[in-house]
């Protein structure tokens, strides 16, 4: 007798014990789909976590960075405060030491504005 591989394509031989090994086969072959699908599904739950732990990171990273400026910030505003006010002390010392020159200039100033804002 020929065996199945020996009769032309598409045509099988009909046999009790054909039915029996497709059946296991065909019942093999939904378990590994079964268990396709399931790892596709854990696959996709691990990245999903991971995603989810990157973009945690990259905004702690992000609200670290805020603060770090924040504070680089308000350094600057601190240095910027400090010197305006030894400025501001240096003019009063001027103004306390040379009274009269402090107001020949501030009138020579204010002609001066005066002159400009005519135009």
């Amino acid at each position: 007798m020929a065996a199945t591989s020996d009769l032309a394509p598409g045509r099988t031989k009909p046999s009790s014990r054909n039915r029996t090994t497709r059946k296991p086969r065909e019942e093999q072959l939904e378990d590994q789909i079964a268990q396709l699908q399931s790892d596709l599904k854990a696959i996709g739950a691990t990245l999903s976590k991971l995603t989810a732990n990157k973009v945690n990171e990259a905004t702690d990273t992000a609200k670290d960075e805020a603060r770090n400026l924040q504070r680089q910030g308000q350094h600057v505003i601190d240095d910027v405060q400090d010197q305006a006010g030894a400025i501001e002390q240096q003019l009063k010392d001027t103004i306390r030491e040379k009274p009269l020159t402090a107001v020949a200039s501030a009138v020579g100033i204010g002609f001066i504005l005066a002159l400009l804002s005519r135009h």
